[in-house]
């Protein structure tokens, strides 16, 4: 059994799995409020679902600066990716303790622009530091191990936390956990990660780091392809549920018109399940392959699954199966895109800078989805055949994909 678990476990450093086991925690508490936010605000509170939106869409504003802030700081020898960490635990638990109390707009604003910030510093310094530990070998384990404990954090938080919202009601405690998770993270990383900031081969200036990173081709090619697969994943988070559920039209009886939530449920379930059970195989495997080659696979499989769901929405015979064939297709393209994203800009960025191009690999993720889900939601308000058509669209730009990535992989690997 324990060479079994030791052939696909990473080989990665122990410091990679004491931040994998804090990020689990982490994303344990973000878990417990994800789903559950704007529903309590609006219904509990009484705020207007205008004022949430717009107050979540400023917290989001604010994390795309903490995102360039955080890249920048991570690369100081002043600063480094230690010391960004821990400030943002101690900045997100505050955010979660003002949104505990919210009484009103003015502090909800408050602390979905804290909550912003604090995530926005988070991430290019977490993902900067799973690039210096695991070494050059090792990185798409590493992320693939970190995307894991991402998505067991989350699927726990949002299972527990809808079980203490149905028994108790209590969910502003769900916010104190919250809070509670982050100050853990940041006690794990302040006992048990050291420095990992190599401030050498480009002096640390925050113009100077910038202005290379974004004459760097490379990088910005990628970016606009990242910004796009970004797009992507929210389509699926944010657009194909509904989609599922009002354009979907089934002769099963029992089911009169689209899926109903038990049956979006339990795709979205398997969908998760399969992320977590082939993350660690698939990085394993595609560690033998350049990443490039590896995301112009990725992109394949999102065309496929976006097709899939087409179909679905067009076959009245059979859409649950086809509709799990899409989730089962969309899930291994995921699967390969997210870790091997983060190894491919870490491979590509010097030592020095790595935090802040891991920076605008962060920011390529917040266009997405300030992007993705508009657009989506757009198509869905147009008449038939609109919202069909849509996911064969989202297919024809994978097309389009596929040759920018083949340029990329036909580059000399830095």
């Amino acid at each position: 059994m324990m060479n079994y678990l030791n052939q696909w476990l990473p080989n990665v450093p122990t410091t990679v799995w004491i931040l994998a086991v804090g990020r689990l925690l982490s994303q344990v508490g973000t878990g417990f409020t994800l789903f559950y936010a704007t529903i309590f605000f609006v219904n509990r509170v009484g705020l207007s679902a205008a004022a949430v939106g717009l107050a979540l869409g400023l917290g989001a504003a604010v994390g795309m600066a903490g995102r360039i802030v955080g890249g920048t700081l991570a690369d100081s020898p002043d600063w480094g990716r230690r010391k960004i960490l821990i400030l943002s635990s101690i900045i997100s638990a505050f955010g979660s303790l003002i949104l505990s109390i919210t009484v009103n707009l003015p502090f909800f604003t408050a602390g979905s622009v804290i909550m912003g910030l604090g995530i926005g510093l988070y991430w290019p310094a977490m993902e900067a530091s799973i690039a210096d530990l695991a070494g050059e070998n090792n990185r798409n384990e590493a992320y693939a191990l970190n995307r894991l404990a991402d998505n067991l954090g989350l699927g726990v938080g949002v299972v527990c936390g809808g079980w203490v919202i149905n028994t108790t009601g209590a969910f502003r405690v769900l916010y104190m956990v919250d809070g509670l998770s982050y100050l853990i993270f940041g006690v794990i990383v302040y006992f048990s990660i050291h420095e990992t900031t190599h401030p050498v081969g480009h002096p640390f200036t925050p113009r100077g780091n910038w202005r290379f990173a974004l004459a760097d081709g490379q990088l910005l090619i990628f970016g606009l392809v990242n910004c796009v697969l970004t797009l992507y994943i929210a389509q699926v988070q944010t657009v194909l549920p509904l989609y599922l559920t009002n354009f979907v039209h089934t002769n099963i009886r029992g089911l009169p018109s689209g899926f109903s939530a038990s049956t979006i449920s339990g795709l979205i379930t398997g969908h998760i399940l399969l992320s977590s059970l082939f993350q660690l195989p698939v990085a394993r495997w595609l560690g033998r392959y350049p990443h490039p080659r590896s995301l112009m696979l990725s992109a394949g499989l999102w065309g496929i699954g976006f097709a899939l769901v087409g179909f679905t929405g067009l076959n009245s015979q059979f859409p649950v199966v086809i509709a799990a064939l899409a989730l089962t297709t969309i899930s291994f393209a995921s699967i390969i895109y997210l870790p091997t994203a983060s190894a491919f800009v870490a491979e590509m960025a010097p030592q020095s800078l790595r935090g802040t191009y891991l920076a605008i690999n962060s920011l390529c993720w917040a266009v997405g989805y300030v992007v993705g889900a508009p657009v989506g939601g757009w198509a869905l308000d147009q008449p038939q055949p609109v919202p069909h058509l849509f996911w064969f669209i989202l297919t024809g730009t994978t097309l389009i994909m596929i040759p920018i990535l083949n340029y990329l992989n036909q580059l000399p690997p830095r």
